[in-house]
């Protein structure tokens, strides 16, 4: 592990988090218009009212690099000070160069290492143990992690059971090395897959398995056995965190916020029902945002501390689930920089 020089490990800590969503918004009414449903019917079964659609001239790159300029100026990071780019994505630009290169280039973060990890709707979890692990054995002391993804561009937007659920996003989180006299940093992970579920929530063609070029024009687009995911979703969540929280002694009225992959809000308050977090102490977005994949949860943390119910010192309790069947969750101390005092931040 990285040493300090009073021989305490250096642990990996959350020190940032930023979110973006692109301008143009869509509503439920405005689907009414396209597709044969209702707000009510959205709203009733996914808590949906509105979610952000990329511009034509946006790609997943050009949402990650705002999320993460954002982030870096939040926190007072230099992009040359970055060891490592890490991007969560479904929709990547290309299926080659990867993304994270072209937004580590873009920031300025040309000596960075730069990789794009995919576990769908989990991978902003997976992503954090990854930028965790890091930081704790010595290869890097600060990580960009950005959750971004267009996934309107492979919406069926004939198919009324899953068009109504997707936005585009982007979500960025700095993962640095704590000082010696840090609280806690990232306190443990539960990750996992279950694949024989894979063909539940797929996106058909497009890789080697079926050609885009020999595929038909619905298979390109987003597929899902609603009643089956939701199964998996609702029991994946509770066992997933109860888990963790088990493993590290950790009880749930300890717990200051939980936030989720926000997919379905009655998947959502099931979950948080039967893990017996009050309300009060969970947060969603979902209404606004929609299902935002790998971006979701740095979004709502980002808005979480923007309304006042992310704080410095918070214990935060993180689960997600996705497409793979994928499943992740972690608990870390929200430990941001201290902003500096006058003296310290020189003349005006």
């Amino acid at each position: 592990m990285l040493v300090a020089r009073n021989g305490t490990p250096v642990r990996a800590r959350l020190a940032g988090v930023e979110g973006y969503v692109p301008e143009r918004v869509l509503t439920n009414a405005e689907l009414e218009r396209i597709v044969d449903t209702t707000d009510e019917w959205i709203v009733s079964r996914t808590g949906i009212r509105e979610r952000h659609v990329a511009a034509d001239d946006q790609a997943t790159s050009d949402l990650a690099v705002e999320a993460a300029r954002r982030l870096l100026e939040r926190t007072g990071t230099d992009a040359a000070d970055l060891d490592a780019v890490l991007v969560a994505t479904t929709t990547p630009d290309h299926v080659f160069p990867p993304t994270a290169p072209l937004v580590a280039g873009r920031i300025g973060a040309r000596s960075a290492a730069a990789v794009d990890l995919n576990a769908a709707c989990s991978g902003f979890i997976y992503g954090l143990a990854q930028s965790t692990a890091l930081v704790e054995c010595g290869m890097a002391r600060n990580v960009l992690l950005i959750g971004s993804e267009v996934l309107t561009r492979y919406v069926d937007w004939t198919d009324r059971t899953t068009c109504v659920l997707f936005g585009d996003g982007a979500g960025a989180a700095l993962v640095s090395a704590a000082p010696p006299d840090a609280v806690d940093g990232f306190l443990g992970f539960d990750l996992g897959a279950d694949g024989d579920l894979a063909d539940q929530l797929t996106v058909p063609a497009g890789g080697t398995r079926a050609p885009a070029h020999t595929a038909a024009p619905e298979d390109l687009c987003i597929r899902m056995n609603g009643r089956e995911v939701y199964k998996f979703a609702t029991r994946i969540i509770e066992e997933s965190a109860r888990r963790l929280l088990e493993r590290l002694e950790i009880g749930v009225d300890e717990i200051d916020l939980m936030v989720a992959h926000q997919a379905n809000i009655r998947i959502l308050e099931y979950a948080t029902e039967r893990l017996g977090i009050p309300e009060d102490r969970v947060f969603n977005n979902i209404d606004r945002v929609g299902n935002t994949s790998s971006a979701s949860i740095p979004i709502a943390l980002a808005e979480a501390r923007d309304r006042g119910r992310l704080r410095p010192g918070d214990l935060v309790l993180m689960v997600g689930f996705g497409a793979g069947l994928t499943w992740g969750a972690a608990v870390a101390r929200y430990e941001p920089p201290a902003a500096p005092t006058p003296d310290a931040a020189g003349p005006a």
